[in-house]
């Protein structure tokens, strides 16, 4: 099964095992929360969205980048400045978007091309997000592709990954698991605290971890023990950073690359979202699909590659 519906700015899709929604007016980029539903179970995220695209960024404050507020609770003691905007997930009416059907999948391609630039860079940076529904998983295959019109000698993008959890004391989740860190009880967010102080992240290029895996076991209506939700970077080096604060909600920022970019260089990521009913399943898809770095949709059908476009 694989149904696809695009109407007054929302696509949404059913498959065999998901139901799920892309909006392409207002609150842009990404799946719509509170629309990825396992068929299995019932399970609804409980998020903004998931695998939302914000900016491109380098260390540092600057002066003129008043987009990016100086709150420690909300961006840590942690400086930095805006290369490329607008925020793309929050700051556009609308955005390009084209639905490719092919044998045994849909998938949704989004784009934008960057508009506002901080001092001293150029705008033009080509973003490109593909999401990619299959008949026969619970998971959302996603990659995004970025080719950067500035050279800049520590560049790095911003993503929610899978997305930040709404609740009320903990009350639609009972713990999340981060592969680089281990499992952590829901009370642990209860109260506020700013990125740095716990669960944060910074890359060790000399200590890769073996998975990069972000999830949380969801509670079901009634208070039952829910799936897992997670997000998964395939190529455990991409990341550079990642936050998982409490700021009213649960944060899943997740910031990758990290490193020199030259102009007209392609840097990216891919994916997997979705539901799985526990950790070992997690890494047995992990696993099977380390290493993809972007997906490949073609006349005769789609696959994952190791390898980003030249």
């Amino acid at each position: 099964m694989l149904e696809c519906t695009d109407r007054d700015g929302l696509i949404s899709i059913e498959t065999d095992r998901l139901k799920a929604a892309i909006q392409t007016k207002k609150y842009l980029t990404g799946l719509k929360g509170g629309a990825l539903v396992d068929k299995e179970t019932g399970a609804v995220d409980p998020c903004y969205g998931l695998h939302m695209m914000d900016w491109l960024m380098a260390p540092g404050w600057r002066d003129d980048c008043r987009t990016y507020v100086r709150n420690r609770m909300v961006h840590g003691d942690i400086p930095k400045h805006i290369i490329e905007g607008p925020q793309l997930a929050t700051d556009l009416p609308s955005i390009p978007y084209e639905i490719i059907r092919g044998p045994g999948f849909i998938a949704v391609r989004e784009w934008f091309v960057f508009t506002d630039a901080g001092t001293g860079y150029k705008a033009g940076s080509r973003w490109e997000q593909t999401m990619l529904f299959l008949p026969d998983t619970r998971y959302v295959l996603t990659c995004e592709v970025i080719r950067n019109v500035n050279t800049v000698g520590n560049l790095f993008y911003r993503i929610d990954m899978p997305g930040h959890i709404k609740h009320k004391r903990g009350d639609v989740f009972r713990q999340v698991h981060l592969s680089y860190h281990g499992t952590i009880a829901a009370a642990e967010f209860l109260t506020d605290f700013p990125p740095e102080k716990k669960f944060y992240y910074v890359r060790d290029d000399r200590a890769i971890p073996e998975r990069f895996i972000r999830s949380y076991q969801l509670t079901l209506p009634g208070g039952g023990a829910g799936p897992w939700l997670a997000g998964m970077t395939l190529d455990p080096a991409a990341p550079c950073e990642a936050w998982c604060h409490q700021r009213g909600y649960v944060c899943f920022i997740q910031e990758l690359h990290g490193r020199p970019v030259v102009e007209g260089q392609v840097i990216g990521a891919a994916y997997v979202m979705g539901y799985f009913d526990s950790i070992g399943d997690m890494h047995e898809t992990y696993d099977r699909l380390r290493g993809a770095r972007t997906i490949e949709i073609g006349p005769s059908g789609c696959r994952l590659r190791d390898e980003l476009p030249a």
